[in-house]
Parts: C-alpha cells; structure tokens; sequence
C-alpha cells in the first residue's frame, strides 16, 4: 500500500533523509537543481524548495545545523535552509561531463560522495569521502574508482561493511570496511544483475529486474536498493541472498530511506524525467515521493560533523 506525497512532484528524485529533530522529510530533484523538505505533518506536508546553483547530487545534516551539499563540482556547507553555500572541497574532474551523485553520512560523521560520467562512455567516476571533525580544515580522499554512475552507497549497521554501486554495470560491490582508520579491503560483488535486454520496453514481456539506482540499510542489516526501470525495490541478506521484492507503483524508483517517529515508514524517491508519455499516463505517480509501512524499522540518518 503506497502513498504519494503531497505537492512531492520532481523530475528527478534522489538523496531523501529523515531528519528526526524537525520530523522533516529532505530530498533533492537533481535537473531541477533544488532541494526540498517537508513541514508540518508528513502526510499532508507544505513542501519548501530552495533552488541550487548547478545540479545537487546528494545531500546530509549536518549535527551543528544545516546541510552538507554535493553539487555539480564540488562538496559544499550551508548553515542554515536557503544559507549561502561556502565550498569545502573540490575534485578534479571535468565538469561538463562529470557531477557528483549518489551519497550521505556514515556513522562516524563524515560525509561520503560519488561521481557520475553523464556520457556513460567510460568507468572514470570515484567515490569520495570528505571529513571535517572536530572543526579541522576539511579533506577530501578518493575512495574507490572504475565505475561509470556512483549509486547505492550504504553502510551495515555494525560499521563493518560499505556497500556501493555502479548502475551503469548492474552491480553492487562490497567491502570489508574499517570505519575508524576508513579502510576498505576484500572487495567483492555483492550483487550482479543481468544486463537490459536489446528492445526491451517497459511493455515488453522479456525480463528485466532494473538496475541498482539508491540504497539504505535497515536495522537487521538488510541491504534496500531501488531498480531503476525495474519498477521495484529489492531487500538482501547481508550475505547476499534476495529476502524480498517490493514493486512499486512507478516504473522508476531511484532511492530509498526510512523515516517517521519508528523508522518504520519506508520512503522512495522517483524519476519522471525522460520517461515516455505512455509510461507516465499509466504511473502518474512517477517523479513523486511514495511511503509505505514496513516491519523492520530502517536506521537513522547519520549528521554531519564538523
């Protein structure tokens, strides 16, 4: 049973956060470079924008206030909703072809950003994390390479796995993680997924589950990521094996988070943008935030320190 947001509607959904201090939902709309949070009650919401410079590809809070911010060439700090947005670090990355993407906070408080190659033509984006702690000068460390979309990023609850996707391959990868020296070691594919079928449609009869878009944790340590074109969301063991699909009511889900006073009301985001007319008048939820209640309560969202 999925609901839709009110006044939701984005071209292109991502980055959704609970954020439990102002029982406030948070995500951005990436083309329509703005971000958006809720007010009020959550099923009837006043949503807020405030519009962005260039694309905003994913977002945290931050513990002293405000928002932590990856925008198209860099990573940025707002102290405040609609504050003005000071640089904090930048990579070296052509950015007419490059952007940042998928991202948030691991449990330690430092924040964490992929890269996107929009010409899809080569595995050149990374994944970087950037730590500010204790009011330290912010550095910014490259992660992980040879991914063509960065998406997917969680992390276990016991701090002992990162998870991280590339869309582009169909593939979740994992590692043994070391939070507090930030080391990654024993890579492996944690999720492979078959390819788009040629002249697939999504009214074709031939299969295709979708590809690894978003991605959260619950508090069992289930890995939730949202198959973009695969009109679901799909739930895995930690050690890999598929305990659950949730479709959804649109054909492009693109990432999900857990929220509500319980954690137990399971938002997505999702994309309209490039979609076909025919595919929009049959899921005109598509572009909306949808919720649902589930079982299993997520964890909550992890602040930005500095």
């Amino acid at each position: 049973m999925w609901t839709t947001l009110t006044d939701s509607l984005s071209q292109l959904g991502e980055s959704p956060f609970w954020h439990p201090l102002e029982r406030s939902l948070y995500w951005l709309d990436i083309p329509g470079r703005a971000a958006l949070r809720t007010r009020g009650d959550i099923h009837h919401p006043t949503v807020e924008r405030w519009d962005m410079p260039t694309e905003p590809g994913c977002m945290a809070p931050a513990r002293s206030g405000g928002l932590v911010i990856a925008l198209r060439d860099g990573i940025y700090r707002a102290r405040e909703w609609g504050g003005t947005l000071k640089a904090m670090a930048r990579v070296d990355h052509d950015v007419l072809r490059m952007r940042f993407n998928d991202g948030k906070c691991d449990p330690l408080g430092r924040f964490w950003a992929g890269t996107l190659n929009e010409a899809k033509d080569a595995a050149i984006a990374a994944l970087y994390c950037l730590d500010a702690r204790g009011g330290r000068a912010p550095t910014i460390d490259r992660m992980a390479n040879e991914a063509t979309t960065a998406n997917g990023l969680a992390f276990s609850p016991d701090a002992d796995t990162l998870y991280w996707a590339d869309t582009a391959a169909h593939r979740v990868v994992a590692w043994t993680w070391a939070a507090r020296v930030n080391t990654l070691t024993r890579q492996r594919v944690f999720q492979q997924f078959d390819e788009k079928p040629p002249g697939w449609t999504p009214e074709s009869p031939l299969r295709y589950q979708g590809r690894p878009d978003g991605a959260t944790v619950d508090a069992d340590g289930h890995y939730w990521v949202a198959m973009f074109e695969g009109g679901q969301l799909l739930r895995f063991a930690p050690a890999g094996e598929l305990v659950a699909s949730l479709p959804t009511p649109v054909q492009c889900p693109t990432m999900p988070c857990f929220g509500g006073d319980d954690l137990r009301t399971l938002f997505v985001t999702t994309a309209r943008r490039g979609r076909p007319a025919s595919e929009l008048e049959l899921r005109p939820a598509s572009g909306h935030v949808l919720a649902t209640r589930v079982a299993t309560p997520g964890l909550p969202v992890n602040f930005f320190e500095d």
